[in-house]
């Protein structure tokens, strides 16, 4: 009996083993994706930490005369110092204001002022707020007692966001100290890069992905970090001069919040409040009031000035990337929002400009 295979048979038996070898790819990949997805955010920030801080560890190493290891320590060291001695201030401070809090509350030496009689012309919530600040501070006891639930309630809720803050802090550290071993291994990962991208695109514009991978994400974390700094010493010179206690702390959490893209005003209304409280209304603190208020709001402003300087596509579309990842995927699509956008709006246009080869059609031969 012959053993030659049909043509039809050949081409079953080609599709079969495709088929089963792609089933077998793709239960790897899921299989490898479930393994490594615990880790996944952790290995993208330490991604995104490494790219953003190899400049300063190129810096370094030139400082100590080479050595990879030696630098990429010594800048992971400096990043936890700057991180955690701050962290721990705060800390400090926020524990010792609730314990003078707390003690002045049970001593019953609390006095409120009374409240001047033009709160009460504010508009729609000038006179309910005018009636409690003067129950307040005919009664501080009474008032405590009516709000005792809803504080307990609000505390036990801080509570649970300092406890997430306090695991977010350490998954950072643990992000820096990764991103450390990628920086002294940098030379050899950016050339593993550019062969991955030339599998995925031309050769002859791997090198370009690779780059404008690089350029972008160095743009979002320079532009947010200048934000929050900007930010920051804005708020800082309005609490300074109004005598705000622990402003240095205070200007130090705003740094933290813009970093982290959360809102200044989780600052700045309460201390807005405290002022308002401790100090009574008059020109001076209305104008502290709206000149805090419009800076903690200024990170909206700096945002599309800052954001994508020094990446060859235009700012709107790292704007538009980085606000629809944050949307979408939080802090981490700050960031990973920009690249993606920024690499389809280039291999767009390049796939625009390239013009189009046409064949040549058989000549008939004369």
């Amino acid at each position: 009996m012959s053993t030659n295979a049909t043509p039809d048979q050949l081409l079953t038996r080609t599709l079969l083993d495709t088929l089963i070898r792609a089933g077998l790819i793709a239960a790897l990949v899921v299989a490898c994706y479930q393994v490594f997805s615990p880790f996944l955010s952790l290995m993208v920030w330490a991604l995104i930490l490494a790219v953003t801080l190899y400049p300063l560890h190129g810096m370094l190493k030139r400082r100590l005369g080479g050595g990879e290891g030696r630098s990429a320590t010594l800048l992971v060291l400096i990043a936890i110092a700057i991180l955690l001695v701050p962290a721990y201030l705060l800390g400090a401070s926020l524990t010792e204001s609730v314990q003078s809090a707390i003690a002045v509350v049970k001593e019953g030496n609390l006095h409120i002022p009374a409240p001047p009689d033009t709160v009460a012309q504010w508009p729609l919530i000038g006179k309910p707020l005018h009636a409690v600040w003067a129950q307040a501070a005919a009664d501080m006891s009474s008032v405590l007692q009516q709000i005792a639930p809803h504080v307990k309630d609000t505390a036990l809720g801080l509570l649970g966001k300092l406890a997430g803050a306090g695991l977010g802090l350490l998954a950072f550290i643990g992000s820096l100290v990764i991103a450390g071993i990628i920086m002294a291994y940098g030379e050899s990962g950016h050339r593993s890069a550019q062969r991955i991208s030339s599998r995925i695109v031309d050769p002859s514009r791997s090198d370009m992905l690779v780059d404008l991978c690089t350029a972008t994400i160095r743009a979002v974390a320079q532009g947010v970090i200048g934000i929050a700094f900007i930010q920051m010493m804005l708020i800082a010179v309005a609490f300074v001069l109004m005598g705000v206690p622990g402003a240095g702390l205070l200007a130090l959490a705003v740094l933290l919040l813009g970093i982290m893209q959360l809102p200044a005003t989780l600052i700045t209304l309460p201390v807005i409040a405290f002022v308002f409280f401790s100090e009574g209304v008059s020109l001076l603190t209305i104008i502290f009031a709206i000149y805090t208020f419009v800076a903690g709001l200024a990170d909206n402003v700096l945002k599309p000035m800052l954001l994508g300087r020094g990446v060859d596509v235009p700012m709107p579309v790292v704007l538009i990337g980085a606000l629809g990842g944050m949307v979408s995927g939080g802090i981490i699509g700050l960031f990973i929002g920009p690249v993606l956008l920024a690499v389809g709006y280039k291999l767009f246009w390049q796939w625009v400009e390239t013009p189009a080869i046409e064949a040549a059609g058989p000549q008939d031969g004369k």
